[in-house]
């Protein structure tokens, strides 16, 4: 799942200062998952904006509150044509593709980010969240074992472990395991440790802005049939 945390107030407040009458939209998955922008979430910021608004004196501002299932997906933003009738700015509480998505669907209506977009990642314990996965287009989890080196190795190295491990620990974090013992491991539990001797070619890590968009099989099984 995607996760984030929420803007500081003051980044918020000063994000809003342009807009007078501005809806909170929260997000009901990954948002809520992680607690950054759930119900719960949208009406605690609701309650700091509007005790903030009164501290200062101004009170130009007011606030009203939402919360769809996912803002991702357009189906689910339909449900906030009767909400923006008298709005001057939507800050949404969802990931970063939330609100590309709302910017998308309402044109003419500015969208503010309200939480910073971290990683995907799983729960580890209770507001613990541990990044899983990168999303680098490129994965190789069937050869190391379902553990990802890109994003459980400090140093994202493909061919390890490094010479820096001690006691299954990574060297720059005693605190944490290092992954390519955990792959070791795992693989030699599988009866693959095979793999274990292939090589990886170096991995371009440099950032290329490019489009993309992947289709999945079941909507090109259904496109096909229609035609």
């Amino acid at each position: 799942m995607i996760v984030a945390e929420q803007k500081s107030l003051a980044e918020i407040r000063q994000m809003i200062t342009p807009y007078q009458r501005v809806l909170i939209l929260g997000c009901g998955t990954c948002m809520t998952v992680c607690n950054a922008g759930g119900e719960r979430e949208v009406s605690f910021l609701h309650n700091a904006l509007r005790l903030a608004e009164s501290r200062s004196g101004n009170g130009i501002h007011t606030f009203s509150e939402y919360t769809v299932k996912r803002q991702c997906d357009y189906e689910f933003l339909d449900s906030l044509v009767d909400k923006i009738g008298d709005v001057d700015a939507i800050l949404s509480l969802g990931c970063g593709i939330g609100v590309q998505a709302i910017a998308e669907r309402l044109p003419d209506l500015p969208v503010l980010p309200g939480v910073n977009t971290s990683f995907m990642g799983m729960a580890e314990e209770w507001g613990v969240w541990d990044e899983r996965c990168a999303a680098c287009g490129d994965c190789i989890l069937a050869e190391t074992g379902g553990i990802c080196p890109i994003t459980r190795c400090t140093k994202g190295i493909l061919n390890g472990p490094c010479a820096g491990t001690k006691n299954g620990k990574c060297e720059a974090n005693k605190d944490m395991d290092c992954a390519w013992i955990l792959i070791y491991k795992r693989l030699e539990r599988l009866g693959q440790l095979d793999k274990m001797r292939r090589y990886y070619p170096l991995r371009n890590f440099r950032t290329i802005p490019r489009p993309r968009r992947v289709a999945s099989k079941a909507s090109i099984d259904v496109g096909e049939g229609n035609g």
